[in-house]
């Protein structure tokens, strides 16, 4: 059988360790991952990129997450927490945080000081001036990294199965161990294109709710500023103070 045939066989799709189902414990690795990371990071960049505070802790840790062994990291974490979903779920975390870390922080950073001057003189305070105006601004920044995690994320939940838990990683880990190559070759290929559907489609969200004046000029999702945080020059203090 080939490695396509292995995809095109309807038998592979149904039941309790199909296709089907596998792909939805993927997802919802996927999504549980995401939302805890969203909750964590968005807030902190927020707050850190609109007082200027602490940014050099962001840098560090965003970094230094970056470069943590997410396997070796899930071993030892299922050491601890036992073979159940809160090992892989926080290795997740721990690898998706920085993304979306980076991207609202840098997001935030990178706005217009006039832009800020211009709010203050109408009399906004600080928190009006971070939702209203710096937040909108930064979206293609924070929806890029969210973009950015998320296909790390997708391509990463592969390690559950490693766990002895579910999700595509299943097909992948399986296949090595009863040398089925038509299993973990469609395996994976399940997982690149579920990667590339969620990136279109978070491609697809930043269109509908980015103004396109703030698309134009932007990184895109997946480029060095966003997989990589590096230091933003920060404003100057007077306009934070008069934030």
């Amino acid at each position: 059988m080939t490695y396509f045939g292995w995809l095109l066989d309807g038998a592979n799709w149904t039941g309790s360790t199909g296709i089907v189902a596998r792909l939805a414990e993927h997802l919802g690795y996927t999504a549980l991952t995401l939302l805890i990371a969203v909750v964590i990071a968005v807030p902190l960049g927020a707050w850190i990129g609109h007082t200027g505070r602490g940014g050099f802790l962001v840098v560090g840790l965003a970094n230094g997450l970056r470069a943590l062994p997410t396997l070796g990291l899930l071993v030892l974490l299922a050491t601890l927490t036992g073979l159940s979903l809160v090992g892989p779920v926080l290795a997740l975390i721990i690898l998706a945080v920085p993304a979306v870390l980076a991207g609202t922080y840098a997001g935030i950073r990178n706005v217009d000081a006039s832009i800020v001057d211009a709010a203050t003189g109408m009399g906004m305070r600080g928190p009006e001036v971070l939702w209203k105006v710096e937040l909108p601004n930064a979206l293609p920044l924070i929806i890029g990294g969210l973009r950015s995690a998320t296909l790390q994320v997708i391509a990463t939940a592969t390690i559950a199965a490693y766990v002895s838990l579910g999700g595509l990683g299943r097909f992948i880990i399986d296949g090595l161990g009863q040398r089925d190559f038509g299993m973990m070759i469609g395996g994976s290929i399940l997982v690149a294109l579920l990667a590339i559907l969620a990136d279109l489609l978070l491609g697809g969200l930043q269109k509908l709710i980015v103004s396109p004046g703030l698309q134009a000029g932007r990184p895109a999702a997946g480029s060095p500023g966003v997989r990589r945080l590096r230091a933003v020059p920060s404003r100057p203090a007077a306009d934070r103070d008069a934030a």
